[in-house]
């Protein structure tokens, strides 16, 4: 048997998910856990299960401060209903990310994605599945930012470009610039790599806003860039971007 834990502050779908999970006879839900508080104590005083089904955003914080307090040897299939939250929860032993509503079909993927790492004995082997997590990478296709006290979800498809200011990574759309809190850096590792490109330290630009590719004779590339005016590539990055271009 997988012994599993549910955390999750909304009880219906906690049952549901649980009424989901009664459909894999190998699949042992052991304890159900709707706070921060109550997963940390959980934690610290019972055996890990293998395998946890984890929400993100909790009443009381965010799951991440669960496993941040007290490390675990399982692994999480985080469900969430937004995605920008990928990078953190790949560096926090998840196999899998499920979007809600979740789908049959794709819980019983991620499922057997677990099951798929594990050896006869059915213990977790984690460098192996760690070197599976880097080569399967997710890509971000949604975030969640602030505009005073409300939220709002952008499509990553409606930014043009990602920019650094003042030590703030800001979105920019059509309509105007969103703060976030990525980083270029982290940004890179989740973004579609067939749409968008590191050009220098400070952006990150989405193909399909591009007007014009400016060169000069002194291998100079400069992007005319809506609504950006003119961004430039750096000399270093000029060969990797023409690839890009063409790949």
């Amino acid at each position: 048997m997988i012994k599993t834990v549910i955390i999750e502050d909304e009880k219906p779908a906690s049952r549901k998910l649980e009424r989901m999970l009664s459909e894999f006879p190998e699949i042992e839900v052991v304890a159900k856990i709707e706070s921060v508080e109550e997963g940390v104590e959980w934690f610290s005083n019972n055996e890990h299960p293998q395998l946890i089904f984890s929400d993100i955003v909790l009443g009381d914080g965010l799951s991440f401060d669960i496993f941040e307090k007290v490390p675990t040897k399982g692994f999480i299939i985080y469900t969430t209903a937004f995605d920008q939250y990928t990078l953190k929860a790949f560096k926090l032993n998840s196999i899998d990310y499920l979007l809600k509503p979740i789908l049959d079909e794709d819980l019983s993927g991620a499922i057997e994605k677990f099951k798929s790492f594990l050896p006869s004995d059915n213990s977790v082997n984690s460098k192996e599945i760690k070197e599976l997590i880097k080569k399967d990478k997710t890509t971000l296709s949604r975030i969640l930012v602030k505009i005073g006290y409300n939220l709002k979800i952008v499509q990553t498809q409606e930014v043009s470009c990602f920019y650094s200011e003042n030590k703030i990574v800001y979105l920019q759309t059509q309509d105007r610039a969103y703060p976030s809190d990525f980083t270029l850096d982290e940004l890179e590792d989740v973004l579609d790599e067939k749409k968008f490109f590191r050009v220098n330290r400070q952006f990150i630009v989405n193909s399909d806003y591009i007007k014009n590719i400016h060169t000069s004779p002194n291998y100079k590339v400069e992007l005319e860039f809506q609504p950006q005016e003119e961004i430039t590539v750096s000399r270093d990055r000029v060969k990797d971007f023409k690839d890009w271009l063409v790949n």
